[in-house]
């Protein structure tokens, strides 16, 4: 890893919501981003709900993101390592990543040492706790029967539905993910908090909450979470050993 290279984070871009014709501006958006950092970079982390659907049939992909896909796979044919967490509205994510695009998919959150730092990295969804509801319905999807009964669905039919479901949650949750009362009414910030009990971290660093926040939970452990690139186009960069949230503006 060139020392004088950055690492960056970012994460929940949705991409397919609310409607084709946001969404490719949203993308053209996030593709002219990913051509300014690709020199710069070490490497790059996306933690998750990059598409507002995804599903891979045996031999079919969803339509669309060629654009987004065909820039991953330049920059990982350049040599810059990317890792992708699954979020909750990718989870049925399976090797496509892996074959076409070389790029490493990861269903939990993972430790990794990066310049020095400590780092514990996922999309975030399903930690900490309450939320039981979900996390059982999160269960039930990640269980293969249940994906291979999705998957005897005509596509047609499947991606359909998803998008439907897809639509009548964001409607459900409206702009509740985007309000920050305190810290601790933070659900990630409890579940880091518990971590840290047991095992030291310098950062967390997460997304799935659609809000930019940057909190320090001690002395030594900062949670991050990544915010989206819906409203805030936000991102988190590491240079050095010091990791700081950020902005695009174009």
């Amino acid at each position: 890893m060139a020392d004088n290279k950055k690492i960056y984070f970012l994460s929940d871009f949705h991409l397919g919501a609310p409607d084709a014709v946001s969404s490719l501006v949203r993308e053209k958006k996030i593709i002219a981003f990913l051509d300014e950092i690709k020199n710069k970079a070490s490497r790059i982390f996306i933690l998750g709900d990059l598409f507002d659907f995804w599903f891979e049939y045996k031999n079919v992909v969803p339509k669309g993101y060629v654009r987004i896909l065909g820039k991953l796979a330049e920059i990982t044919d350049s040599g810059v390592p990317i890792d992708f967490f699954v979020g909750n509205h990718d989870m049925w994510m399976k090797d496509y990543f892996q074959k076409e695009l070389n790029i490493k998919v990861h269903f939990e959150p993972v430790a990794f040492q990066l310049h020095d730092k400590k780092f514990l990295i996922g999309h975030g969804d399903g930690l900490g706790p309450g939320d039981h509801g979900y996390k059982f319905i999160k269960k039930l999807f990640r269980n293969p029967v249940a994906q291979t009964a999705f998957g005897l669905l005509p596509p047609v039919i499947g991606i359909g539905l998803a998008n439907y479901f897809s639509r009548t949650s964001r409607a459900k949750t409206g702009n509740s993910d985007e309000v920050f009362e305190s810290a601790e009414k933070e659900w990630l910030v409890s579940y880091c908090k518990d971590v840290l009990k047991n095992e030291h971290y310098d950062y967390f660093v997460f997304g799935h909450r659609h809000l930019p926040l940057d909190i320090q939970l001690n002395e030594n452990s900062k949670y991050i979470n990544l915010g989206d690139w819906i409203k805030y186009f936000s991102y988190a960069e590491l240079e050095e050993q010091q990791l700081q949230l950020k902005y695009y503006k174009h």
